[in-house]
């Protein structure tokens, strides 16, 4: 897997050790050979990632992860699987961009009791599973989006993220 992260908030030193197993997890539960898929983080911080969401969703607030997916994968029916990625003409599978703000994650785990590990995480695979056309605006999708998460988590031997 060709995995390259920007750095831009020098907080996110755990970035790369919780995000290369968490995107191979999500990988292999979806069946994607790894070994040819490309993917760009950027850790940064609320005000990066603010100006992010207001250019690209018209939200100028703080988020804890977006993503970019390069390619639409999302099923046409709700609730169904997302359609598998294809290689390019090079042989790769470029599945696109996240970033993840350092600054909404550690309040979120903080506030909800949880290790920063975990809830990192929990975005990495989240964010990995948008690049792979899951979603949760609509209901089933959002359900079958949630399931995967926990499953892949699971698998990791972190709790589900949604118990309260």
């Amino acid at each position: 897997m060709n995995l390259d992260i920007s750095i831009e908030d020098a907080r996110w030193q755990m970035l790369e050790a919780l995000a290369r197993p968490a995107i191979l997890a999500v990988l292999d539960h979806c069946g994607v050979e790894h070994g040819i898929c490309e993917i760009s983080i950027l850790g940064c911080d609320d005000s990066r990632i603010a100006k992010l969401n207001a250019e690209f969703r018209e939200k100028p607030v703080p988020t804890n992860v977006l993503s970019w997916p390069s390619a639409e994968l999302s099923a046409e029916e709700p609730g169904h699987e997302p359609y598998p990625p294809e290689a390019d003409f090079s042989g790769e599978i470029a599945l696109g961009d996240i970033a993840i703000s350092y600054d909404t994650c550690a309040r979120e785990a903080s506030e909800a009791g949880k290790e920063m590990d975990d809830h990192v995480t929990h975005l990495i695979v989240h964010g990995v599973l948008h690049l792979l056309g899951y979603d949760h605006i609509r209901d089933p999708d959002a359900t079958l989006m949630e399931g995967v998460e926990v499953e892949i988590l699971g698998k990791m031997g972190k709790d589900n993220p949604y118990n309260t």
